[in-house]
């Protein structure tokens, strides 16, 4: 199993992370609700993530919705250059096998652990698999042009990058459930293979999430080093908060009123009552992270 351990990123490298991009626009693709005529929501994320013209897929959700909503949206997903998987769970990849039939050979990029066989405890066996369907790395590696294992800060183009591990630093962030690699649910999962994906813009770093297993606050803590930035402007996606307790609640909000974040979009795995609370604490940086919300940056 991969380790956890923490990345060793040089100067040059953080250099090279700060080429900016100027035109930024995020539209949420799949998520648990939907807002607008026709679209769908279901169990996953996924988001369409244009950058000076480049297109990128950032997980695909459950598979279910993900073709319907790009049509509902007008998204060509066959236009799609390059593909980010924030870790191996279903709802995050479920849609893969179906995308890459629409896309072709596309740029692919993952942590080898995403690969895993992944399963959440029951209370009575048998236990759930959750890991991704229908595909191992044998086939990714026929239906993609390039397949970049990112253990380590990797860029995916220009002004754009995915985290890789994510150092888990503080005592108050767990992966949020009972996950485990084995089907007898003995060997617990630590997902090395969770990540985020960054882009450097004017306004600021914003960055987009998976699920957060390694830490919502581990997560902006890292990207702040590999940036050398004490400030990010926006985060969005799911931050795995609904077992969270009030004092890693209380010590989320914290960190992320220390990064003066201007805008907050909390969807899928967050939660009612993490949101509520999140809500209630930053009323004016929180924004709805439902199918059809576009996020942009001119």
């Amino acid at each position: 199993m991969a380790s956890l351990r923490e990345a060793k990123v040089t100067g040059e490298e953080k250099t090279e992370m700060m080429m900016m991009i100027h035109d930024l626009s995020v539209t949420v693709l799949v998520e648990n609700t939907a807002r607008g005529a026709d679209v769908l929501g279901e169990h996953g994320l996924a988001f369409w993530i244009e950058v000076d013209r480049r297109r990128i897929l950032f997980d695909t959700g459950q598979g279910k919705v993900l073709r319907h909503n790009a049509k509902c949206l007008e998204i060509s997903l066959d236009t799609a250059e390059t593909v980010v998987i924030s870790h191996g769970h279903f709802d995050h990849t479920g849609g893969l096998k179906d995308l890459l039939d629409v896309t072709g050979p596309v740029n692919l990029y993952l942590h080898p652990a995403a690969l895993q066989e992944k399963y959440h405890r029951k209370k009575t066996p048998p236990h759930r698999s959750i890991g991704i369907p229908n595909l191992d790395e044998q086939a990714l590696r026929q239906r993609t042009q390039k397949l970049v294992w990112t253990r380590k800060p990797t860029k995916v183009t220009e002004g754009v990058y995915v985290t890789g591990e994510i150092p888990r630093r503080n005592d108050f962030e767990d992966t949020g459930g009972p996950f485990y690699v084995d089907r007898s649910c003995t060997e617990p999962d630590p997902l090395p293979d969770d990540q985020a994906l960054y882009v450097e813009t004017p306004a600021g770093t914003v960055v987009i999430l998976g699920c957060a297993h390694a830490g919502v606050v581990n997560t902006l803590d890292y990207i702040a080093e590999l940036t050398s930035r004490d400030r990010i402007h926006a985060v969005l996606g799911g931050m795995h908060l609904m077992r969270a307790t009030p004092q890693r609640l209380e010590a989320t909000v914290k960190a992320l009123k220390r990064y003066g974040l201007r805008r907050i979009g909390t969807a899928h795995c967050t939660g009612t009552r993490a949101t509520s609370y999140l809500w209630s604490q930053l009323p004016n940086e929180c924004f709805e992270c439902c199918v059809g919300t576009v996020f942009n940056i001119e």
